[in-house]
């Protein structure tokens, strides 16, 4: 038989069985099928979920399909899946080969055996794409008195992944410190050193955005089964998960792969005991490990990232300008390396050479805009200024019209000026919850449309923030 392309031959396919079932059936069945290759008298294709996988293989449709492959390809071909259980980037593929029969597919089972509900019957080979990012690895992450806790339970979990005192590993600290960047390292430790773990980085947003996407399919078994699979799971920003189905899922699938000794691998804006929202049951759980603090580089670690990343960018730094940048820029791990991107596009689009002159009016800048930075922290005493109320008062318990009202605003213009989570401004806020702030923010929200008086606060604290008065 002379080799086709397997989009060809896939599209003779449909022709055929286009022509022999009610369009509606087409559509749903078919029409949503991709292929992926021909190799010899073998086909795979490509199924949106499990759900079609099984209605292929055990419905009529069989039948159907058999016979026009049979048609197409020959008396001996072969069929293989690929399976995407949930509508993301994460998948995992069934890749157990098929002789098509004269009823169709069939996969042998013992009957007598129990079959497990969650899995999808023929699984032999796994893959997941561990959304690791290459970059992001021991080598280039710099070590200094800030991280050293952190970075060292890292490289344990790395060489002995589930097999350690620290699973779960909880790693906290403020945003630009390098919890994702260490994360993530250990992930791509355990790669190279362990070929076969299944490892997988997650953002909190994405789980819960999974989660409900399964929700909504009724995929919930699929959703769990996937994530039981799992070597060493990361997750990004844990303080997301909120909501209370998201937490109970999340709560099982903790369970399961810490009883199987797989590793976990957390990260939050937070310690475990300052997290906002979160049952008690998986706060217990975030503690079972090591809790490892990433705290902003102090001036030695300072000194070594500054010439590390001037060397990863290709340039040279005397050391007294290493030293006076050292001195002035103290803030994150992410402002460190954004100053030495801005010294080299100063330095490339003005021709000039990195001097000490250079360095002093670039840092100016930067600290500047530093200084005019909105913080959380700044927001609140902006208020409590402006409506003559102390900062004690405006995160305690009282249920005072004003300070309610102050605090609700105060809440409103964090999120709006601010990247700070729902939960951190919350656990800020005298200890509320996620659905407590998002309320604050929608009422304020509401008033600023009906009531001129809020409407005249807002702009007029946002005008004294944004102005840096």
């Amino acid at each position: 038989m002379k080799e086709r392309n397997y989009i060809e031959v896939w599209g003779e396919c449909l022709k055929i069985i286009k022509n022999n079932v009610p369009d509606s059936i087409f559509k749903t069945w078919f029409l949503p099928v991709k292929p992926v290759s021909l190799v010899g008298s073998k086909l795979t294709i490509e199924v949106p979920s499990d759900a079609y996988y099984r209605q292929l293989e055990e419905s009529q449709l069989n039948d159907i399909l058999a016979k026009t492959l049979k048609r197409v390809i020959g008396e001996n071909v072969k069929l293989a899946y690929n399976v995407r259980v949930l509508n993301s980037t994460v998948s995992y593929t069934h890749q157990n080969e098929i002789q098509l029969r004269n009823r169709g597919i069939a996969i042998p089972r013992d009957e007598k055996e129990k079959m497990n509900p969650f899995v999808i019957p023929g699984i032999q080979q796994l893959y997941i794409e561990s959304n690791l990012n290459p970059r992001y690895t021991f080598d280039n992450f710099i070590e200094g008195a800030c991280n050293r806790l952190a970075r060292s339970a890292g490289e344990t979990v790395a060489k002995t992944p589930g097999g350690n005192p620290f699973n779960p590993l909880f790693i906290y600290g403020g945003s630009g410190l390098g919890k994702t960047h260490l994360s993530q390292a250990i992930g791509l430790r355990v790669k190279e050193r362990l070929p076969d773990k299944i490892v997988l980085y997650v953002s909190a947003n994405t789980f819960k955005t999974q989660f409900q996407n399964a929700a909504i399919g009724n995929k919930i078994p699929d959703f769990l089964h996937f994530y039981q699979q799992i070597d060493v799971l990361i997750i990004d920003d844990v303080q997301e998960i909120t909501s209370s189905g998201t937490q109970n899922v999340f709560f099982h699938i903790f369970n399961y792969l810490h009883q199987a000794g797989k590793q976990i691998i957390l990260t939050s804006d937070c310690p475990p005991a300052n997290l906002q929202g979160f049952e008690q049951r998986v706060l217990q759980r975030f503690k079972w490990g090591l809790s490892a603090e990433l705290l902003p580089p102090d001036y030695e670690t300072r000194l070594k990232i500054f010439k590390a990343k001037s060397e990863n960018e290709g340039i040279v730094l005397s050391q007294e300008v290493i030293e006076y940048l050292a001195n002035r820029v103290t803030g994150s791990v992410r402002e460190l390396e954004g100053t030495i991107l801005s010294l080299v596009a100063h330095a490339t689009l003005n021709n000039e050479n990195i001097t000490l002159e250079l360095a002093k009016r670039v840092t100016q800048q930067i600290i500047n805009i530093d200084s005019s930075e909105i913080s959380l922290e700044r927001i609140r005493n902006t208020v409590c200024d402006y409506f003559k109320i102390t900062p004690e008062l405006i995160v305690s318990k009282t249920r005072k019209r004003e300070i309610v009202q102050a605090r609700q605003i105060t809440m409103y213009l964090v999120r709006n000026l601010t990247k700070t989570s729902l939960a951190s401004i919350g656990s800020q806020m005298g200890g509320k919850d996620h659905a407590t702030v998002l309320h604050a923010c929608n009422t304020v929200s509401d008033l600023i449309d009906t009531d001129r008086n809020i409407r005249h606060y807002v702009a007029d604290l946002e005008r004294q923030l944004k102005s840096n008065k």
